[in-house]
């Protein structure tokens, strides 16, 4: 039965009418236009369609809507600014970090809240950071190396 839902995605406040048990991933691309987050698996284990709640990763694809009252969602779209990129999209963008794509924003996802917990994480942090986050293309060591090159010049600005 749908009932009406109040989240805050990207800094905005969005009431949608929606069956509470509907998950945040087809709230996100259905309701509000915001298709950067990926249907991947369906079933949490590829990580294409992470988001931030709270400031923490999590599965989009296994989060329902319902809960999400008072939690703070960002989501691929909301990391920019009208003047920039974040600092991980540059320097995924410059490393060639993604190959089809289909994993990227579910990777810059994770690798956003790596970083906003460790500004200086080493590969072993950034390898159990990114675990849950799957790329057929095997584009690994650029995403990796994309990690450290935001790290580095975030700790720059610093």
């Amino acid at each position: 039965m749908s009932r009406s839902i109040e989240i805050e995605v990207n800094s905005t406040r969005h009431l949608i009418d929606a069956e509470p048990e509907r998950t945040l991933l087809t709230v996100l691309r259905d309701e509000l236009d915001l298709t950067g987050t990926k249907y991947g698996c369906g079933e949490g284990q590829c990580g294409a369609c992470t988001v931030l709640i709270d400031g923490s990763p999590a599965r989009s694809c296994q989060t329902r809507a319902g809960a999400m009252a008072g939690h703070k969602i960002t989501t691929i779209e909301g990391l920019a600014t009208q003047q920039a990129l974040h600092p991980l999209q540059e320097a995924f963008l410059e490393v060639e970090a993604m190959q089809c794509g289909y994993c990227t924003a579910g990777m810059i996802m994770s690798g956003v809240a790596l970083l906003n917990k460790n500004g200086n994480p080493d590969e072993a942090a950034i390898m159990q950071a990114m675990q849950g986050n799957v790329c057929r293309c095997g584009t690994y060591p650029r995403i990796v190396t994309a990690i450290r090159l935001a790290a580095k010049r975030t700790r720059a600005v610093a």
